[in-house]
């Protein structure tokens, strides 16, 4: 079993709290990147309200059993007041439509046809947020960088370090404010002008972390000769039996989806009335098939987490 320890230390590995390893993320780097390329791009193209509804379900899970209880509250503060904003706004500019539900003051009516396609593309957002989300607590630079490495380095090195940006400053911008705030120079210490000089103090500080990092970084790849057409790079990710089998799983669940678009069983007309495909046997069996695939990291986690139960109750 190719697992690794079953607990992962929090963030930096320093008084961390343990999480439980996701086991799609021990797959290899291909089927990763293949299973969010497929979810994204038919999160951002399908506006189907079945299938929007199982990509955002799904999605909402697989983050909660990534990062647990601040996933939740990420959905909760800030993703789902967005989707609901968004579902408002819409009708309040766009007017088409035929089936017209009241009018406002000034004449322009509300249409429920406008109403239905706030909430789609609100939801669709959000979708790719979460998604997106999962795809960085998944998809780390050295398996973006084994991914493109040799076919673009320079562009997979520069995006790789684009993904850490934003979480690694903040927690270094947190460890200068820290410090400097031993000795009080902290932002929010002293006087409006003072915790202005503070601030402007960490901030230069950072920058001048920042900068000097990337002058490091540049040549400690340059000196080992990365981007060079014959040089050799020692990788731990093996395509074995378990990532052929899961591959082949999730290729043949995004060729019936793809079948099913082809045939328009995914597809939704909203003006100038809402028109959808009646359902069919096929039709049904396309959104299993998108159920399957859109669950099916959590799946193979309920499915690790059964035999992890299974053998320690052997011992």
């Amino acid at each position: 079993m190719r697992f690794g320890s079953r607990y992962r230390r929090g963030p930096s590995g320093i008084g961390g709290e343990e999480v439980r390893r996701d086991s799609f993320s021990t797959f290899h780097p291909i089927v990763n990147f293949a299973y969010f390329f497929a979810v994204l791009a038919f999160g951002m193209i399908f506006a189907h309200p079945v299938l929007q509804a199982i990509s955002l379900v799904s999605a909402v899970v697989y983050s909660v059993m990534l990062n647990g209880r601040k996933a939740i509250r990420f959905n909760l503060i800030y993703l789902l007041p967005m989707l609901l904003i968004m579902a408002v706004i819409n009708p309040l500019f766009n007017h088409a439509g035929v089936t017209i539900l009241f009018y406002f003051k000034n004449g322009n009516p509300v249409t429920l046809e406008s109403i239905l396609y706030g909430v789609s593309a609100s939801s669709m957002y959000v979708t790719v947020i979460v998604w997106f989300s999962c795809y960085n607590a998944v998809m780390t630079s050295d398996k973006f960088i084994y991914l493109f490495g040799k076919m673009m380095p320079a562009l997979s090195l520069v995006f790789s370090m684009a993904l850490r940006f934003v979480p690694r400053y903040k927690n270094r911008i947190k460890a200068i404010s820290h410090a400097q705030k031993c000795i009080g120079r902290d932002a929010s210490q002293g006087s409006l002008r003072k915790r202005a000089r503070n601030g402007i103090r960490i901030l230069s500080v950072m920058t001048t972390w920042a900068m000097e990092n990337a002058m490091e970084t540049a040549d400690s790849m340059k000196s080992r000769g990365y981007g060079l057409p014959n040089r050799t790079s020692f990788s731990t990710f093996r395509f074995d039996n378990r990532d052929k089998a899961v591959f082949a799983v999730m290729s043949c669940l995004i060729a019936l989806v793809l079948a099913g678009a082809a045939a328009g069983e995914n597809t939704i007309r909203f003006f100038p009335s809402i028109r959808l495909k009646e359902v069919s046997t096929f039709g049904i069996a396309v959104y299993v098939a998108y159920a399957a695939l859109c669950l099916l990291p959590a799946a193979i986690q309920i499915v690790e987490d059964m035999k992890w139960k299974s053998i320690a109750s052997k011992t």
